[in-house]
């Protein structure tokens, strides 16, 4: 795997350091979505789909900077929306970079070469450019034409710029082994720092829900891919080898939604990265009084189908460090792609899926409305 011993380093400190401790819930990367705006419209998102005064709300930098501090995760992933669309990005990624923590920019690269001046290369600072597979898998993924060879270049003008990239890639129900291989052999002769790689997830809200994985197929799909390339040592992963090991089915992880937490516009998102089933506005809380029982494969219906590393990784690394000795093995010997797998977590017990998102949304309105009106009336009583 490819993850740099600077990363390796500050955060086996940081889990070291919570199991000394005796804390057994602590995020280790935080996603932070400072907008949900973007430039592409793609149809498997469900980021989007808000009404345009929710789409045109920004996390601003005291914001962002103070749920930075309120987390204390290590690493920081900053997603959307489209990031570079923020005004501010980059007095927040400075920001995090000053705390001397990782920020890794999740961006669809389309305003990549005009914005990459306003910032500098640096060890703590990453662009992870999203591609969804070859050129025809990629601009059917995002719906438009001709945004895969842009992304390219702008992988290309980082790189020669001194930036760290790496790759961030979803496959879906019809993705092919071998195109996928090939493309992992095609974005690591671009020189990329790393790759990562998930299953797509069925988000509620996205316009396209024919073509997310299940559990078998998603590990099947990623047996095959890497099964091709070697048990997946021909690429550098940026992922831990287990939970490459978990895609492929060789473990039956349960899910560690804390090891991920979201911040997003609206505050700390109830359960994780991919369910926003409430939002609560400090970090304490979103840890202490969410139910986390409540969630996870084999709890809740919604959940059924995910392997996304969100809701995984985190359970990958902590397996890492209790049983070090996997890890080496899946370093040496690669992925098993072979055999049987993992006996999967039952469903027989899941409760019903809870559609909230209007409700939210009609909460979420309420409040816009009650802020609008607290501004009018100190607007008035300055006035006067």
């Amino acid at each position: 795997m490819s993850i740099p011993f600077r990363y390796v380093a500050k955060i086996g400190g940081y889990i070291l350091k919570q199991h000394l401790t005796g804390n057994k819930r602590y995020p280790l990367v935080l996603m932070m979505e400072p907008l949900f705006r973007c430039n592409l419209a793609c149809a498997g998102c469900g980021k989007i789909d808000y009404p345009d005064h929710i789409l045109n709300k920004r996390l601003s930098v005291e914001d962002a900077l103070a749920s930075v501090d309120e987390c204390g995760a290590p690493v920081v992933v900053i997603a959307g929306g489209e990031p570079l669309l923020h005004k501010d990005l980059k007095q927040i990624v400075d920001g995090i970079i000053a705390r001397g923590k990782f920020a890794i920019v999740c961006t669809n690269a389309l305003l990549l070469t005009k914005k990459i001046d306003q910032f500098e290369p640096s060890p703590y600072f990453t662009w992870s450019i999203h591609l969804d597979g070859d050129k025809e898998m990629h601009d059917h993924a995002v719906s438009q034409e001709g945004v895969y060879e842009r992304a390219v270049e702008a992988i290309k003008l980082a790189k020669s710029k001194g930036f760290r990239v790496t790759t961030n890639s979803t496959f879906f129900q019809n993705a092919d082994p071998v195109r996928v291989a090939k493309f992992l052999d095609d974005v690591t002769a671009l020189g990329v720092d790393g790759m990562t790689v998930s299953p797509g997830y069925a988000y509620e809200r996205a316009p396209d829900q024919e073509h997310f994985l299940n559990r078998s197929k998603t590990k099947e799909l990623f047996r095959a891919v890497l099964r091709l390339g070697r048990g997946g040592r021909n690429w550098a992963f940026e992922q831990s080898g287990l939970f490459m090991n978990f895609l492929a089915g060789n473990e039956a992880y349960a899910c560690t939604p804390w090891g991920n937490p979201l911040r997003t516009v609206f505050g700390w998102q109830r359960p994780c990265y991919l369910l926003g089933e409430g939002y609560v506005p400090t970090f304490r809380q979103l840890m202490e009084e969410t139910d986390w029982d409540n969630y996870g494969v084999g709890n809740y219906e919604k959940c059924a189908d995910c392997m996304v590393h969100c809701g995984f990784e985190a359970s990958a690394v902590k397996d890492t460090v209790t049983r070090p000795w996997k890890a080496a093995m899946v370093a040496l010997f690669g992925v098993r792609t072979e055999g049987p797998m993992a006996p999967d977590i039952p469903l027989d017990r899941q409760r019903k899926a809870d559609y909230v998102y209007d409700a939210n949304i009609a909460t979420l309105s309420q409040t816009r409305e009650h802020e609008a009106r607290e501004r009018a009336e100190q607007t008035q009583t300055a006035a006067e």
